[in-house]
């Protein structure tokens, strides 16, 4: 709390204008969303780094964000979910609450939930050197079983580690599959998720 009341007093000179601090992000990293008029932006950012220069605070891109959330193992839309991978598929049946009454969509995914999914969203573990980026497909003694959503190099674990779709049947913790990096074929490992907890 006194790192809030901190960044209050750098921020109060803002006058009327309000700022919501928020606890809804989505990073896999303790943290908050702060959301301001877009002409307070500027002086938000700057009182930001003020106040946290004294404790090292340093801004970081998108790329750091995402390599938290993976390591996390929390599906990103336009990767892991698209119009073509329902929730359950993606690993979110404990968001799908079907006691809430209708949503677009129930009934086919209460049809899926009864019938169980034919694919799943998996963490891998890359077992050689290389990173699995999205989009790269994975094999299971040469025949095509799914592909790579997100991949990257975790700072946190010192290895490459992806998120992939695959067919049920290779998605057992343990399995051993391929996935094709570049004009070669690299092991990877299934793993539970998250990657990383502290």
């Amino acid at each position: 709390m006194a790192e809030l009341k901190n960044f209050y007093f750098a921020f109060a000179d803002v006058g009327p204008n309000r700022c919501l601090v928020a606890r809804t992000g989505y990073t896999g990293e303790e943290g908050f969303e702060l959301y301001c008029n877009s002409e307070d932006a500027t002086k938000l950012w700057a009182a930001l780094l003020d106040a946290g220069a004294p404790e090292g605070l340093v801004p970081v891109g998108l790329g750091a964000r995402d390599t938290l959330r993976l390591e996390k193992g929390y599906p990103l839309y336009g990767h892991e979910l698209d119009e073509s991978t329902t929730p359950l598929e993606a690993g979110l049946a404990w968001v799908t609450k079907f006691s809430k009454g209708d949503f677009l969509g129930r009934e086919i995914l209460l049809k899926q939930k009864e019938q169980g999914v034919t694919r799943k969203l998996v963490g891998l573990e890359i077992l050689e050197r290389g990173i699995a980026r999205g989009g790269y497909r994975l094999f299971k003694e040469d025949i095509n079983i799914g592909h790579v959503t997100s991949g990257t190099r975790s700072p946190s674990l010192d290895k490459s580690i992806a998120l992939g779709s695959v067919g049920i049947e290779h998605a057992a913790i343990g399995n051993v599959v391929d996935v094709e990096i570049r004009s070669r074929k690299a092991p990877a490992k299934v793993v539970s998720l998250p990657f990383y907890r502290r």
